[in-house]
């Protein structure tokens, strides 16, 4: 099955890719030879998980996107103190290539300008420019995850063409921002931003960041923690240049681009996300990037200031069917079918509110458990709202699974809950919806009926009255003493059979065909279904005991057929044949304890 994420991107990139405007940056010369129709999108997860579309794997250059990430390393290299003395962190709300210095001491403004970029790259350790760029070039090869590579025609065009680079780089060597040899480490600046990436790879390095600095797939770390949080902080108020304040009210991520067509945004503890298309603004950002971004944040509610959590927390416990089985009762083939395929029933606790991140990552356990399932049933009980957004990825999921066989159900939505109408209101038209039950038992009974309608044994089926379990090993003459007294009884579905607090009336009830359940009253003057009885079982039985009245109530759940036996017609038969009495409550004693035990085995799965 295809994730719902995935089929989003695509469609997302489909829709966007029509865009035609904006230009190929042209001061850079070999960066007009890219091909304006080029288009990626790529979501990484912080353990590594990858949706992508389009043209991913295209190789161009990182750019003005490496400036956040060398401004990490001097600052992992250098300390804060020794690099905020030297470039600060306020916005300038200028283009990327303003000379925006302070007055007084000559630094640049932010790292983010080319002025506090170079400023930066010169600060990295080494003793010399060669080992400073080994430096960098180990350190941007851990954020991406592999070795990286420069383009050297890109580096030769902006060495032979970056005359204002040059003016500010002497202009901060100047002021004393720069130590040593400026041209050097300007030329160190040329080759970061000609190392050539794809989408793929600002993905990872965006997810890096969004996982606290380490690589998701290698583990390895790129940056300390606590510096992580810095670089993040100045990719959100000056990462997109004098469109910052913009994107920041918009879009609200931390992010970073770059004038060869890539755009990176981080969600962090969530994922990371990186566009490519090379058609820029009159701002020097992708145009196609920022309009993917604009329709992620506001399709998943990705806005930073917008609360969240970890979305492993989402997920709680998971269990199966075969943990905890339908109060059903069962005889024969069905029971034995039950038995065998139960665990093919997944249970998943959700908890707290469902957002995409969160929603995703239980899709994708769905995903991960679908070869083995035959229904999954989302415990809601403990949800406390759903966006829009995650619900609509939920209907996708739910679709795609059902295309492959797997039912997809709700269960223990609360009361007063936004999710039902959420998911009401996010139900496609043609679409029936999720199907949502009261109760975890009637869930899970409800998927018990298609795995027994999978082996084509019905739980309608019909049953002879010896085939009960209390008739289990009777002898068959017995047996037709039995026959001669009992009687047949019919219910049309819905009926009340039995009510709790009545006097007995000395019946017990043997069902042949349909399906009843039996309820108990709760404190709150509501009802819970206790029990599901089909074809084989009884009900009524404890009369048997001396019970003188009923102590649940019994509907029938379908068109129901029963043989009816009188207290005193087993009385009579025990009275001449004391084997008789002997087997049923041997019978009796071993469906009590059967059933015991099946109660025992659900509060144990779900302590």
């Amino acid at each position: 099955m295809q994730s719902p994420i995935q089929a989003y991107l695509e469609g997302l990139h489909s829709r966007l890719a029509g865009i035609r405007s904006g230009e190929l940056a042209s001061y850079i010369p070999e960066l007009t030879k890219a091909d304006p129709a080029w288009f990626g999108i790529c979501l990484v997860t912080m353990d590594g998980t990858v949706y992508s579309t389009g043209d991913t794997d295209e190789i161009f250059t990182i750019q003005s996107i490496s400036k956040a990430f060398v401004y990490g390393t001097a600052l992992a290299d250098r300390g804060l103190d020794f690099v905020s003395r030297k470039v600060g962190v306020e916005p300038s709300g200028d283009a990327f290539n303003s000379i925006s210095l302070d007055p007084q001491t000559g630094a640049p403004i932010n790292p983010m300008i080319n002025a506090g970029a170079i400023a930066t790259t010169s600060m990295v350790s080494g003793e010399s420019p060669e080992a400073q760029w080994a430096r960098i070039e180990d350190s941007i090869s851990t954020f991406v995850g592999r070795k990286v590579n420069i383009d050297e025609s890109v580096y030769r065009s902006e060495s032979a063409t970056g005359f204002r680079n040059r003016a500010i780089a002497w202009m901060l060597k100047n002021f004393g921002i720069i130590d040593g040899e400026p041209m050097a480490s300007l030329e160190n600046y040329f080759r970061q931003c000609s190392i050539e990436v794809n989408c793929r790879d600002l993905g990872f390095m965006a997810a890096t960041l969004a996982n606290g600095g380490v690589h998701p797939l290698t583990g390895k770390r790129a940056l300390p923690a606590e510096h992580v949080e810095r670089v993040l902080s100045v990719m959100a108020t000056c990462g997109m240049y004098d469109y910052a304040g913009s994107w920041l009210y918009e879009i609200g991520l931390p992010a970073k681009s770059g004038v060869g067509g890539g755009i990176i945004a981080v969600l962090p503890g969530r994922f990371g996300i990186a566009i490519f298309s090379p058609l820029l603004d009159e701002k020097g950002n992708s145009v196609r990037g920022i309009e993917a971004c604009k329709h992620l944040s506001r399709d998943f509610n990705l806005h930073v200031f917008t609360p969240a959590g970890d979305p492993r927390m989402t997920l709680g416990r998971l269990y199966t069917g075969a943990d905890a089985p339908s109060r059903r009762q069962t005889t024969g083939d069905t029971r034995a079918w039950l038995s065998a395929n139960a665990h093919r029933i997944k249970y998943l606790c959700l908890h707290g509110f469902l957002g995409v991140d969160g929603i995703e990552y239980v899709i994708r356990r769905m995903i991960e458990l679908a070869a083995e399932t035959h229904s999954f049933i989302l415990d809601m009980n403990q949800v406390d709202g759903m966006s829009e957004s995650a619900a609509t990825l939920l209907h996708q999921a739910r679709l795609g699974l059902m295309d492959d066989g797997i039912a997809v159900v709700c269960s223990r939505i609360r009361d007063g809950s936004p999710v039902k109408e959420r998911l009401r209101k996010t139900t496609r038209s043609g679409d029936r919806g999720v199907l949502h039950f009261e109760d975890n038992d009637l869930a899970v009974e409800w998927c018990e009926n298609r795995l027994i309608g999978e082996a084509s044994c019905s739980a309608m089926a019909h049953r002879p009255l010896a085939d009960s379990l209390l008739f289990a090993g009777m002898p068959e003459p017995l047996m037709k003493k039995v026959h001669a007294v009992a009687y047949p009884q019919q219910f049309a579905a819905g009926a009340q059979i039995l009510k709790v607090g009545e006097a007995c009336d000395g019946r017990v009830y043997f069902i042949e065909s349909g399906q009843i359940s039996v309820l108990v009253p709760t404190e709150d003057g509501k009802h819970q279904r206790i029990s599901s009885l089909g074809p084989g079982m009884n009900f009524g039985e404890m009369v048997l005991l001396g019970q003188k009245t009923r102590t649940a109530t019994v509907y029938a759940d379908s068109d129901v057929r029963c043989s009816v036996l009188e207290v005193r017609d087993f009385d009579r038969i025990s009275a001449a044949t004391p084997e008789f009495r002997s087997v049923i409550l041997e019978n009796l004693a071993r469906d009590l304890a059967d059933k015991l035990r099946r109660s025992t085995q659900c509060v144990s799965a779900l302590a």
